[in-house]
């Protein structure tokens, strides 16, 4: 991939956690998400509250632990990020 073309029309972390969240067969938690794709925790989260807002993830409440899933919305805007990245 050349993350340089990627890069000029996507921002990378938010484009590479649907990504993630679409590859991810089961929930995930945002402290597990921000390690795979190395960015500080705070940021995932404030990323994540805008997809929320959007509609393209759901946050699961268990226990004082959020787990996240892809909305059906979400998941097709990760296929797409994805096929986009694969092409490059």
């Amino acid at each position: 991939m050349d993350s340089k073309v990627f890069n000029v029309f996507f921002r990378e972390k938010p484009a590479m956690m649907l990504v993630n969240l679409k590859n991810t067969k089961d929930s995930m938690y945002a402290s597990s998400l921000a390690k795979e794709i190395d960015c500080t925790y705070s940021h995932v989260v404030k990323i994540l509250q805008q997809m929320e807002k959007a509609g393209l993830v759901n946050f699961e409440k268990q226990g004082r632990l959020k787990l996240l899933t892809l909305t059906k919305k979400g998941t097709e805007v990760a296929e797409h990020i994805d096929s986009i990245r694969i092409a490059l």
